[in-house]
């Protein structure tokens, strides 16, 4: 056995892969599998993490929470694999396991010593396409994820409100449907939905592999071989077909009370580009944008306008997340001083916003988060889960390589006229979803 990896090995170390200017290395297996491989040999742990290009926004109409439904379902019997015999022995080995569903992705993943890494790989590959539910599964599987619902959206009312907020900002893209389903269809998922969803998506075609760690693209590509090039790529596996957002002309506005909301506050979002590949300047600007008006409690534009200068905020912030297949949000919110109206606030932050356009960014204080943001990228070098995400979750959004791998440069090399530019260009009332949250006596649900 030992011979037989040695020769698998010397043959794949004379098949080119790619390296990529990082060191990180890739290629791709017959059957479809992309297959990224991060170096990092400071310590004999690897992350091992599949990802699906299928996220609740590919769900069919009707069955929203089965892309996160069969992520649960996952971690039952396949065709080699008792159910839970995955994670028992992952966990009996020393190591950790879990999986995660997004808008665009599905992953698994397990972190363990790296002599263990053709272990976790032919588990994961028994997944693939051997999974094998049967009806006892569904309803115990589907309590826990209503559970989870209750515990994560239902007891938490600005949860509750984020909802509202995201189906108000997309009039017609799947993005506005939550990642967990909305609580009455979550009832209904069934034996046929879950079985339906995992042949239309999952297969070596529809996935990326990337290991990070104490590890080399040799070793990793004679097992990857092994385990997951004999996976037949799926026929039923088609590209992404998601319905487009029409032009948005009209702002819209919410009103939400619920007596559990501890501070009043206004929250709004606006429609912004994601990182495309090959044109992420655009995002870039944003993602510094987002740093400038709220990134810090204590100097950003926001905190120094509203918190210090006129003492009218207990808390300001502003986000964007540019890393999406579609388009994204850019987020502000202001929780006023008790006593002030939320009119007021809006109003207040609607100034802050205004002189921040005319006065332009402070260059010092844009240097500054610079040289943070580069200083964060040093540091998560020496974190292997953070570099195997970056990866899969960059790939599984669209982007590429070269994209992931040119960001760093390209944030840096933005300007102050960039992100005023921008600015101007993203606070479109038009395209923006407006929230009033107050605390009230009674549950409006």
């Amino acid at each position: 056995m030992l011979r037989l990896a040695a020769a698998c090995m010397a043959v794949f170390a004379a098949v080119p892969h790619a390296v990529h200017a990082s060191g990180v290395t890739s290629f791709e297996l017959d059957n479809g599998m992309q297959v990224v491989v991060v170096e990092n040999h400071r310590a004999p742990v690897v992350m091992h993490m599949v990802w699906y290009k299928v996220g609740a926004a590919d769900e069919p109409p009707g069955q929203s929470g089965i892309a996160h439904f069969l992520e649960h379902l996952m971690f039952k019997a396949t065709d080699e694999l008792a159910a839970g015999e995955l994670s028992t022995t992952v966990n009996r080995n020393g190591g950790s396991d879990n999986a995660f569903t997004a808008a665009d992705y599905t992953g698994y993943f397990q972190r363990i010593a790296s002599d263990r890494l053709e272990l976790v790989m032919s588990m994961e590959a028994s997944r693939m396409d051997g999974l094998r539910l049967v009806p006892e599964d569904i309803g115990t599987e589907r309590d826990v994820v209503i559970e989870e619902r209750n515990q994560r959206i239902e007891n938490e009312p600005g949860a509750l409100f984020n909802e509202q907020m995201r189906a108000a900002q997309y009039l017609n893209h799947p993005y506005a449907i939550p990642i967990i389903g909305w609580r009455h269809e979550a009832h209904s998922l069934t034996l046929e939905d879950a079985n339906a969803f995992y042949k239309a998506h999952y297969g070596p075609n529809n996935a990326i592999l990337v290991v990070a760690g104490d590890t080399d693209p040799d070793e990793v590509r004679a097992l990857a071989e092994k385990h997951y090039g004999v996976i037949p790529p799926n026929p039923a596996i088609a590209p992404r077909d998601r319905v487009e957002e029409p032009p948005q002309l009209a702002e819209r506005r919410l009103d939400y009370s619920d007596p559990r909301i501890g501070n009043d506050y206004v929250i709004r979002t606006y429609l912004a580009p994601e990182r495309d590949p090959g044109a992420q300047q655009e995002a870039a600007a944003l993602t510094l944008l987002a740093e400038v008006l709220g990134g810090s409690s204590t100097t950003s534009v926001l905190a120094r306008k509203l918190q210090f200068e006129k003492q009218a905020s207990v808390y300001s912030s502003a986000w964007y997340s540019g890393q999406s297949l579609d388009d994204t949000t850019f987020g502000l919110i202001n929780v006023p001083v008790p006593g002030t109206s939320l009119d007021d606030a809006e109003a207040a932050l609607d100034q802050a916003i205004g002189e921040f356009i005319e006065e332009g960014v402070d260059s010092e204080e844009l240097a500054r988060i610079k040289t943070q943001i580069r200083a964060s990228e040093i540091y998560a070098l020496d974190d292997i889960q953070g570099l195997a995400n970056r990866y899969g979750a960059g790939l599984t959004s669209g982007l590429t390589i070269e994209d992931i791998e040119s960001w760093s440069d390209i944030l840096q090399a933005v300007t102050e006229d960039d992100i005023i530019a921008a600015a101007q260009k993203i606070f479109d009332r038009r395209k923006a979803v407006t929230g009033f949250v107050r605390k009230s006596e009674e549950v409006t649900q």
